[in-house]
């Protein structure tokens, strides 16, 4: 999967191991901020069912399900929680997940309706 998201435009891929990053960063803050300890768990979950759904149906729009499926509730979690974030670094790390995972859920709603619609490939 990873070496067709290489060979997307340069805009793409790097939006794709921006979210890698980001939410890999998790991992540094999850053990003193619960709401980074959901990032985590969300993205471990994300990190185990995206390559069997690829496994299962291949590099299509139908991947995006997987962001909706762990990211909705934690998107709305971090919103409900953002009056407790702060101005720590981990404070400012939740507000560009929380930004950064929104943007990608619109994108991914877009992607899996247009899945459902008939315009499912992605390459």
């Amino acid at each position: 999967m990873m070496t067709l998201i290489a060979q997307e435009p340069w805009w793409l891929s790097s939006w794709v191991y921006w979210l890698i990053a980001i939410n890999s960063l998790s991992l540094f803050f999850a053990f003193t901020r619960n709401e980074a300890h959901w990032v985590l768990t969300a993205w471990l979950g994300n990190l185990l069912v995206m390559p069997m759904l690829f496994e299962a149906v291949g590099y299509v729009r139908l991947l995006g399900l997987t962001h909706i499926i762990f990211w909705t509730p934690l998107v709305t979690y971090l919103w409900r929680q953002r009056s407790e974030f702060g101005n720590s670094w981990s404070g400012r790390y939740l507000w560009v997940v929380l930004a950064t995972n929104s943007a990608s859920l619109i994108i991914d709603y877009i992607d899996v309706v247009r899945y459902f619609l008939g315009d499912g490939d992605l390459a």
